[in-house]
This record gives structure tokens, C-alpha cells and sequence, in this order.
């Protein structure tokens, strides 16, 4: 989905911060649950991602006086030291334009005091890093500073359309990442994948690795030694050159969606990273991956009220489906 045509402002904020002296910083309730990584990006605002994972793997960043992975999720009263830093010259913190603050404002399919879910478009990015200088979380915790500490309680691929959920407070961001790690989380994809997907085919139960293909670059294959990973699927409707799959990953392997369909010969369409030959046919041309996180399913800290929440098909799939369904 495309970002609102209307120019937005585009100005950006430099925001810098540095310290000459070693800090240890105890972490306070409204942190409890956040990666470490995180934590710091936070906090050391115009350094670089990559000088804080650099300070991290070098040991110069400890929790509790021992070294830390970066997906450490930090808990009450943890000392975190932090080394002397300073920023670059020139950092530059994107700020959302109006267009972008009501767009993302209008994406919020649900709202409590403890989280929001809001339907990601195809395109933006979760979080910013990586050459990206601005994503969903980062724009949302400018649009409303009210809302306190924003975390992700989970991710989605940038081209990826969808339910994403943001938690609000750190009771129900711990509270989600042990129902994830639990498999407690019941998540709906639709995917439209190439061919005729087969009837018979229910599930598929493959370990997952990733592999460095270059120095920035990683794939997710299909490797005994890799992570059990388990994808179910259902076929909801069945075009002449394509298949509309409702999938439910039991496991939450990076990519895991898109290499097991690769890996059962029905590419997504839309999907340069994972497809495995050349296919021809007016499908081949498209451009944007047709994958959505269509339905999410969760519960409440100490509540037995779950929440459902469905998103709407992303404009391009949801084009792209009415016309190889017209053209039949």
C-alpha cells in the first residue's frame, strides 16, 4: 500500500546526545521487557546502530556487570552500564509528517491503555535502521508521546501488510512475548502463491537456518541443523495461474511463510528473495509481496478475555485479487 500522495513535511530534527563519562543506568518498570538493543537506541539518540551493536559485542555495554546479547530483554532493577559515547556530526532523526502521523493515526485497528494494533502497509518498515531512517514505531512514539514507551511486541517484514501489535505498557509487553514464546499467540496470514497449490498439502514441517550470502545480506534455507519450524495451510480460493493460501505459522522462524512456500514449489507471488525459478505469465511482473498478517488472536494479562483483531487486505493484494478473479 502506498503511502498518501499528499507532500508531507519532510523536514528533519537532529538529535544528538553524548556522555564523557561511564553511566549505569537501573532500569525502571516502564523498561522491563525491552531488548537491550532497544534500550540503547533509546537512549544514545544520534549514534549510530551500528557503533551500539559494535559497544554491545565488545563488552563495553554490560547488564549486571556481565556481557549481553543484543535481544537481552531487560528486567527490574538491572544495571545497565553504558560506555562514554558521543554522536556523529550528522545525525538525522526522521520526524513524520502530518500526511504520515494521520495516516498511521487512522491505521489503528485497536486501542486499550495497554497496546494498540495497527494495519502495517507493504512498505514500512517496523522500525528504522539498516539504511532506514524512519519506521512505524519510531513515527507512532512522535505522533503521541502520550502514550508513553511504545515497544514492538512483535515484527513484520517491510514488505509485509498486516496486524502488527504495539504494546503501551511493559506489563503487557512481558506478558505478550511469553504467550509468543509460548505459541500461545494465534496469528492468520493470506498469501497468494504461483500454481495450483495441492489439496493434500495441509502442512509443512521444515527446519529453518539462515546464511550469510554477503556481508549485509542473510536468507532463510531449509537445513535439518536449522530451527524446527512448522507452517499450516489452508486453500481459500484457487485462480488459473494462482493459489490465495490462509496460513497459520505455529512457529515464529524469520521468513518462515515465505521459504516454506518456496520450499513446496508455490512461491508468493510478489517474491524476488524467494523464488525459486523464473516464472512467466503477468504474475511474474508483480512487484509488491502478497503476503498480509490478516487476523491476530491474544490474550490479556491476567484476564481470560482475548483479543481478535482482523485487518483489511492491503490496496495492491486486494487489486491484484479482484482482477485474476475478474479475468477468470
Amino acid at each position: 500500500m502506498r503511502l498518501p500522495k499528499k507532500r508531507a513535511n519532510t523536514r528533519l530534527m537532529v538529535v544528538m546526545s553524548n556522555s564523557k563519562e561511564v553511566q549505569w543506568i537501573k532500569v525502571a518498570e516502564a523498561q522491563v521487557g525491552q531488548r537491550l538493543d532497544n534500550f540503547l537506541l533509546r537512549r544514545m539518540k544520534g549514534v549510530p546502530k551500528s557503533r551500539i551493536y559494535r559497544l554491545i559485542r565488545r563488552g563495553e555495554v554490560r547488564v549486571n556487570k556481565k556481557r549481553c546479547k543484543p535481544e537481552r530483554k531487560l528486567e527490574m532493577s538491572d544495571q545497565v552500564r553504558i560506555p562514554p559515547y558521543s554522536g556523529i556530526d550528522s545525525p538525522q532523526v526522521a520526524k513524520p509528517g502530518l500526511a504520515m502521523q494521520e495516516f498511521l493515526l487512522a491505521s489503528i485497528l485497536f486501542e486499550d491503555e495497554q497496546l494498540l494494533v495497527i494495519n502495517k502497509p507493504a512498505g514500512l518498515a517496523v522500525h528504522g535502521g539498516s539504511g532506514i531512517r524512519l519506521g512505524a514505531i519510531e513515527a507512532l512514539r512522535q505522533c503521541k508521546p502520550e502514550w508513553g514507551e511504545l515497544e514492538l511486541a512483535h515484527r513484520l517484514d517491510l514488505a509485509t501488510s498486516g496486524c502488527l501489535v504495539i504494546s503501551k505498557k511493559s506489563i503487557f509487553l512481558k506478558h505478550i512475548q511469553k504467550e509468543l514464546k509460548a505459541r500461545n499467540v494465534k496469528k492468520n496470514y493470506l498469501a497468494l502463491v504461483h500454481g495450483s497449490w495441492p489439496e493434500n498439502l495441509k502442512e509443512i514441517d521444515a527446519p529453518l537456518m539462515k546464511e550469510a550470502v554477503s556481508e549485509r545480506e542473510r536468507v532463510v534455507k531449509v537445513n535439518e541443523a536449522g530451527k524446527p519450524s512448522l507452517t499450516r495451510f489452508f486453500v481459500k480460493e484457487r485462480y488459473s495461474a494462482a493459489t490465495l493460501l490462509e496460513v497459520m505459522p505455529e512457529t515464529g522462524r524469520t521468513h518462515q511463510i515465505r521459504v516454506h512456500c518456496q520450499h513446496a514449489g508455490h512461491s508468493i507471488v510478489g517474491d524476488p528473495k524467494y523464488t525459486s525459478r523464473v516464472r512467466g505469465g503477468e504474475l511474474s511482473q508483480v512487484k509488491n509481496l502478497c503476503l498480509h498478517a490478516w487476523k491476530i488472536q491474544f490474550s490479556l494479562p491476567e484476564s481470560t478475555a482475548l483479543v481478535k483483531v482482523e485487518a483489511p487486505l492491503d490496496n495492491h493484494l486486494n487489486s491484484l485479487l479482484s482482477k485474476i478473479g475478474n479475468s477468470e
